[in-house]
């Protein structure tokens, strides 16, 4: 009995060896070089090939390099899809419960998306398979191991992202890896932050939030006084919590804005301006969030900062941080344009 557990122990162990062998040998059966020692042995027997044999072999060399790239790509994407489903879970169950995260479930669907549109552009690139991918898949392996055993979940998620880069690599090389960079780096939106890095950030938001909430009231002529995140109205008292950080509003607009860059902008720096600028603008229109809050529980209740006003506010106001961006943007565009105009008449 022992003899075979040790025997399955041993099976077990050696099965990712043996799939690594059998992929490495099906490389090199369909790989082009396969076919042209295939024709030179030919060409050594009956002659130099004709035109049209060099072309219907190098088609052939080039179909069966496609059959073995999906092959291998399907095996290698069920194999993550298994050793990931905790990872996956885990990252699903927080989208939905964390308000923080619910942009979570689109992140992944733009990114197949953006693959999807550009499929045509990548299967017309040459594949050059490249075995530092595998070296990356390894590591990639190691910190989902590291990450299980330390009980550290941005570790394990971050693998992930990892993880596909390096099988993109090993399995087309670094061009294609190159032209699939923005949506395999758009996935790390998906990724909540560690809990030290999102703790670090939600204070200074939370006082950030009451100053401009505070200044707000009182230009609008409500007599406020602020301690730390707590604002003191006439007939009530708003408290701005952790939730009211901005943080949320803050990581959505984020990942809309980079989105929104990536679709309507072919300018790096135009997309990187829009990024920036969502983080000013998160932080502006959550202040006036604060400040429409207690402007109605100043008029009509304390209730006013909860339910479905609270949710409705919070809506609103994302709604205009997005309009905001699309201004920035148009602005940009009229900037350029009248640049363009004046060099052209000069």
């Amino acid at each position: 009995m022992a003899r075979q557990m040790k025997s399955s122990r041993m099976t077990y162990s050696i099965l990712p060896l043996v799939n690594y062998l059998v992929w490495i040998s099906m490389r090199n059966v369909l790989s082009p070089f396969g076919d042209e020692n295939v024709s030179s042995g030919k060409s050594l027997k009956k002659g130099w090939p004709t035109l049209g044999e060099r072309a219907w072999a190098n088609n052939l060399s080039v179909e069966r390099s496609r059959i073995g790239t999906w092959f291998a790509a399907l095996s290698l994407s069920t194999l993550v899809v298994i050793l990931y489903a905790p990872v996956l879970g885990s990252l699903a169950r927080q989208w939905w419960s964390d308000p923080n995260y619910g942009h979570g479930f689109f992140v992944p669907l733009f990114a197949g998306y953006v693959l999807w549109s550009a499929r045509d552009q990548q299967s017309a690139q040459p594949s050059r398979p490249n075995n530092f991918g595998f070296a990356i898949m390894l590591f990639a392996i190691g910190l989902r191991i590291l990450g299980m055993l330390g009980a550290e979940l941005f570790v394990a998620r971050l693998s992930l992202v990892i993880l596909i880069s390096g099988i993109v690599l090993f399995l087309a090389g670094r061009q294609a890896l190159r032209s699939v960079a923005f949506p395999i780096g758009y996935l790390l939106f998906m990724i909540p932050l560690p809990a030290i890095v999102y703790y670090q950030l939600t204070l200074p938001l939370q006082l950030w939030a009451s100053r401009l909430g505070a200044t707000g009231l009182v230009a609008l002529g409500i007599h406020t006084v602020r301690e730390g995140n707590l604002l003191f109205l006439p007939n009530c008292t708003l408290n701005v919590v952790e939730a009211c950080s901005g943080i949320r509003s803050l990581l959505s607009l984020l990942a809309v804005a980079v989105a929104y860059g990536y679709l309507a902008e072919q300018s790096t720096w135009k997309r990187a301006v829009l990024a920036i600028a969502s983080i000013p603008v998160a932080i502006a229109t959550n202040g006036l969030r604060l400040v429409a809050t207690g402007v109605l529980s100043y008029f009509f209740g304390p209730n006013m900062d909860s339910g479905v006003v609270h949710v409705a506010l919070g809506l609103g106001f994302f709604a205009l941080a997005f309009v905001s961006i699309l201004l920035i943007h148009k602005i940009l565009g009229l900037h350029l344009r009248q640049q363009n105009s004046a060099e052209v008449y000069r």
